[in-house]
């Protein structure tokens, strides 16, 4: 009797799979958003604020991304460079604000707008998180903070720049490539 009815129910599912249709429950975050989810998780996008954009569980959002988190990309791709994962890190108010003044990069605007505003003291950090190579960059656009010919810099700002840049250079001596 169990032989019949696991035979007649495998039959069903082949017969199902045959047609194209797979067993399963949809998943939460729909194919087309996807992509969307993936790339913005990888700009640095934190998984509960992913999971509020889209209105689902953090659980959907890490089943998404789930072959990007770290116990998945060093167990399963050995020899294969792992993706950047975001990291967060503090940048001074001054160097925040140069760098809302210029022009940047979708990625790079993106991180600097989703930083959180942290108060210090007369001034503020902006806490970002973004891959390392985004933090790289922005460090990059802020380069005329140091003085360039014919403006003198302003102490504050160069100071607040090679507080940036030191976060940034411990960032990737602690990061392999």
């Amino acid at each position: 009797m169990l032989g019949l009815q696991r035979e007649l129910t495998y039959d069903g599912l082949r017969a199902a799979e045959a047609k194209g249709s797979k067993g399963g429950r949809r998943p939460a975050v729909p194919s087309d958003k996807t992509d969307a989810v993936r790339t913005a998780y990888l700009e640095g996008r934190f998984i509960a604020a992913l999971a509020r954009d889209h209105a689902v569980s953090r659980g959907a959002i890490r089943t998404a991304i789930a072959d990007l988190l770290p116990e998945h990309t060093t167990a399963d791709h050995e020899g294969t460079p792992a993706p950047e994962l975001p990291v967060t890190l503090d940048m001074p108010g001054k160097v925040a604000d140069f760098l809302r003044t210029t022009e940047l990069e979708p990625a790079e605007r993106a991180a600097l707008d989703q930083g959180a505003t942290v108060r210090r003291g007369q001034g503020y950090t902006l806490r970002v998180s973004a891959i390392p190579a985004v933090h790289r960059r922005l460090l990059d656009h802020c380069r005329p903070l140091d003085g360039i010919q014919g403006a003198p810099a302003i102490p504050a700002q160069r100071k607040a720049r090679r507080e940036y840049e030191n976060r940034v250079n411990a960032l990737v001596a602690d990061t392999p490539h």
